[in-house]
């Protein structure tokens, strides 16, 4: 079965699930705390974004109570396969193994990081046999 596929979510968005994500429900009020202890964000602008999301279908709102609940609907590794899917494909024009290179000539991996991707490589090897 084909995973669904989500609205690409914006920047500001992609920030707020990452706090969702992390923290589970929340109410408004919590998420824009969060990201007023990086940068400053308004109530408003907050509780704005957290409702368009909820129309396009990123997050669900338990209106049980007075104060709103928030849930992220899309698992994070869902939004990471989508993110990834497109800009593979539109930067690298599908070429995993540009993206590979690319990662790993620009950026210098520990030892215990090239042992998870010798592994990983390792895995997807013994599958394919």
């Amino acid at each position: 079965m084909a995973e669904k596929k989500y609205a690409k979510p914006t920047e500001a968005e992609l920030e707020i699930l990452q706090v969702l994500w992390e923290h589970g429900p929340s109410t408004v009020r919590f998420v824009n705390e969060f990201l007023n202890s990086k940068r400053e964000v308004g109530y408003t602008t907050t509780l704005k974004v957290m409702q368009i999301m909820h129309e396009k279908g990123l997050l669900k709102r338990n209106t049980d109570s007075r104060t709103h609940i928030y849930e992220a609907i899309p698992e994070r590794e869902a939004i990471q396969r989508n993110l990834l899917d497109n800009f593979l494909d539109n930067v690298f024009s599908g070429s995993a193994m540009q993206l590979v290179v690319q990662a790993l000539g620009s950026h210098k991996p520990s030892a215990e990081e090239l042992g998870k991707i010798k592994s990983l490589i390792e895995e997807i090897e013994k599958q394919r046999k």
